[in-house]
């Protein structure tokens, strides 16, 4: 059975960090290309940052840039998120996402399996 499934998410202010996990089983994740995409109301979901199942691609989205850095534990079967200097506009569920590929394909339709998602509020 595929799963991922998010943890790590919470309240916190501005200025302040938080790491997101998102632990995989059920298949081979080292085959796959993972990332972070996030979701606030009334937006559509949009990718945050993507590592390729090899490590030779990791993508930002501009708003993320300098400030999250993804990562990808293929002995654990895990994905991270560290997210620093977080400001009220990154309140969001934070999903993963992982796609059966060597890259990080941009249409969000190719991810092949979706977590629950995490809760992720910015506020003082």
């Amino acid at each position: 059975q595929v799963q991922l499934v998010e943890s790590g998410g919470g309240l916190v202010q501005p200025g302040g960090s938080l790491r997101l996990s998102c632990a995989a089983s059920g298949f081979s994740f080292r085959n796959y290309a993972v990332a972070w995409f996030r979701q606030a109301p009334g937006k559509e979901r949009e990718r945050v940052a993507c590592h390729s199942s090899m490590g030779n691609t990791i993508t930002y989205a501009a708003s993320a840039k300098g400030r999250f850095t993804i990562s990808k534990d293929d002995t654990n079967n895990m994905a991270f998120l560290q997210m620093n200097s977080l400001k009220p506009e990154d309140t969001a569920i934070y999903y993963c996402a992982v796609d059966y590929a060597l890259g990080c394909r941009g249409s969000i339709s190719v991810w092949d399996y979706w977590g629950q998602g995490t809760q992720v509020t910015v506020s003082s």
